[in-house]
This record gives C-alpha cells, sequence and structure tokens, in this order.
C-alpha cells in the first residue's frame, strides 16, 4: 500500500505544497494522535437492510436485474435476497448534520486529525466468508475498529497520513462480510489562495449524456467492460452512499479548489464494479466471489471512457483473477479476486 502515496496528480502535489508552510502538526503526531484516540475502541452500529436501497443502487449501476432472474426495474426485491458482493457499501452510510463534516464534505469519522483532512480512498480488502450473506429484511451489525495510522511522505515531499480501518458486518449468518478500509489524507488546503490562483479551465469536453456500459470481446475472446461516468450517474452513487465528499458533484470545489478537469470517479464505484464484472463473466453455477484485493493508482473523471478487463488467471487453481481498470495506458485501479 505505501506506493500508493506516489500517486497524486501533479495539480494536488502543487496545491499542498503552498499550504505546507502553514502546517503546524506533523504527519507523526497526527498519527499517534489518531491512534491514541481510537485504538482499542470499536464504533459499533445497527441498521435494517432495506429493498429501496438495493434496488436504487442496482438501477444507478445499469443493471435492471439485480441476480439473474431477479428483475429490480420497477419492484424492490424480496425479503431474504441476498446482498451482491460489495452492495453493503450503501449501507451503514455517514451519520451527523452537514456542520460535523468537512471543510469538502467528508465525514470525519477515524479521519486524521488536522491539518490532514484531505481524503483519498487508496485501496483494502475484502473477505466474504462461505456459506453466508447479508440479506434484505434483516437487521446487521457493523463494527468498526481503527487498524493503524501510519505516517507518510511523498515523492514531492509532502506529509500525509496513511490510515487503516477493518469493519465486520454480522448478520443472521453470523459474520459474513471483512472489509479492511485505507485512505490517504494530505493536507488541508487554503481555500481562499486556491480559489484566488485558480487556472483557467481547460476546454475539456463537457461530460453530458447518460451514463453508459457495454462488453466486448477482446482479439483473444476475453470480455472487456467499456465505461463512461456521467455527472448524473455519479451524483446518484454519491446520494446512495450518503457522501458528501464534493470532488464527486461540485465543480467550482473540484475543479477550482482540488484542480481536477472534472468530477471525480468515486473508488468504490470502480470497486463495485470490479466485483459485478467477475460475477457476471466468471460467477457461474455455484462459483462464488471470497475475496478482492484492491488498490486505487490514478484518478477518473466524468465523462471519461475506460476499461476493466482480465490480465491474467491462475492457471493452477483457476480461481484467482488479476483485473485491471484502465484509461488508455494508464491503469487507474488493480484488483484480485478470489473464488470459490
Amino acid at each position: 500500500m505505501a506506493s500508493l502515496v506516489h500517486q497524486i496528480p501533479p495539480a494536488f502535489r502543487h496545491c499542498t505544497a503552498r499550504s505546507r508552510r502553514s502546517i503546524t502538526t506533523s504527519a507523526t503526531d497526527a498519527a499517534s494522535k489518531l491512534m491514541d484516540t481510537f485504538a482499542g475502541k470499536d464504533v459499533v452500529r445497527k441498521q435494517f437492510l432495506d429493498s429501496n436501497q438495493l434496488q436504487r443502487l442496482s438501477l444507478t449501476l445499469n443493471r435492471k436485474e439485480l441476480h439473474p432472474g431477479v428483475d429490480v426495474s420497477s419492484d424492490a426485491p424480496a425479503q431474504g435476497t441476498p446482498l451482491p458482493p460489495g452492495y453493503h457499501l450503501v449501507y451503514f452510510t455517514p451519520t451527523g448534520v452537514e456542520s460535523e463534516l468537512g471543510m469538502d464534505g467528508t465525514d470525519k469519522t477515524f479521519n486524521a486529525p488536522a491539518p490532514f483532512t484531505r481524503r483519498m480512498w487508496a485501496g483494502g480488502k475484502m473477505q466474504f466468508l462461505e456459506g453466508t450473506s447479508l440479506k434484505v429484511g434483516e437487521t446487521v451489525e457493523e463494527r468498526t475498529s481503527l487498524v493503524g495510522a501510519t505516517p507518510k511522505k511523498s515523492r514531492s515531499g509532502d506529509e500525509m497520513v496513511l490510515v487503516d480501518v477493518e469493519k465486520e458486518f454480522w448478520g443472521h449468518d453470523g459474520l459474513v462480510v471483512k472489509d479492511q478500509r485505507s485512505w490517504i489524507f494530505r493536507p488541508e488546503v487554503d481555500v481562499s489562495l486556491a480559489a484566488r490562483t485558480a487556472p483557467i479551465r481547460s476546454h475539456r469536453p463537457p461530460a453530458f449524456g447518460p451514463s453508459t456500459i457495454n462488453d466486448q470481446q477482446s482479439a483473444e475472446g476475453n470480455t472487456v467492460r467499456h465505461f463512461r461516468w456521467s455527472p448524473v450517474g455519479l451524483f446518484r452513487f454519491s446520494a446512495l452512499t450518503f457522501n458528501g465528499h464534493m470532488i464527486h458533484y461540485n465543480e467550482p470545489w473540484t475543479k477550482d479548489i482540488e484542480r481536477h478537469p472534472e468530477v471525480v470517479v468515486h473508488g468504490p464505484l470502480n470497486l463495485i464494479n470490479m466485483l459485478d464484472y467477475w460475477r457476471d463473466v466468471y460467477g457461474k453455477g455455484a462459483k462464488e466471489t471470497r475475496q478482492v484485493t484492491y488498490r486505487a493508482m490514478s484518478p477518473l473523471y466524468a465523462g471519461d471512457k475506460y476499461t476493466l478487463r482480465t490480465a491474467a488467471c491462475e492457471a493452477e487453481s483457476g480461481n484467482k483473477y488479476q483485473l485491471l481498470v484502465e484509461k488508455g495506458d494508464v491503469v487507474c485501479m488493480k484488483g484480485e479476486i478470489i473464488g470459490s
């Protein structure tokens, strides 16, 4: 995971360097403070898994069938319907009023202390325990613990904090999902300075039109999934996950303050895309997803055309798959899925 801190775009490094002079708390101090605050203290929440939320996610993903033969185009799925792998991400969303969010709209639970407040989803691992599933209509318990907080530096010398948390989801089947997540926190932006010095926006073509997802066969006969997410699709995903992070929907903040060319595709959205791709292409019969490990490498934006493909499949056991999300020659996310 350490190499992820070197994936920050040049615009991020420039803006961070401007604010570095005012940093009074080091990354080492911030990491230590976070560990002192949360080490050994689990956060426990319970939630009823309603069918409407699941239906809305499936439709946002352009999937009228949640599972083969389970049409959700007009009606929500029935009680007892199992959640597809990764779909738990639209439950246990952030709580609290708006004034408790960070300046950029992010939830501050388990965030590094100021000034390390700019969050980037870096990667993680999910394990889906065999013989279990989360189901519509059951009340599930989420147990979250802080695993680690580590000071890091980028290639440009900017300090940052890598935060690792682990979530467990317990349902009627017992422990169902283990979900480890890693975030990188960079120093906060001087918003006033960033706004005054914002460059002229690029003439990037507007990302109008509906999101598109379609499959094509490669010359080798493998399935390659093509994506193009619109701002509407990204906004709907933000709404479902109750994610107020402005880089996903607010153009002035995204372009003038954070210096992205367009609103950003969510890391968790691409993770779910990976899991859906695997179950569509390989999850036939009794085959199920047991584990996914993933790492974000480079940002993707509304309007970008990019692909998801299988880079390798372990020939010996036939159940380990290396997946790549790519925009042209740039790898934007790597993943490894282990099936049953």
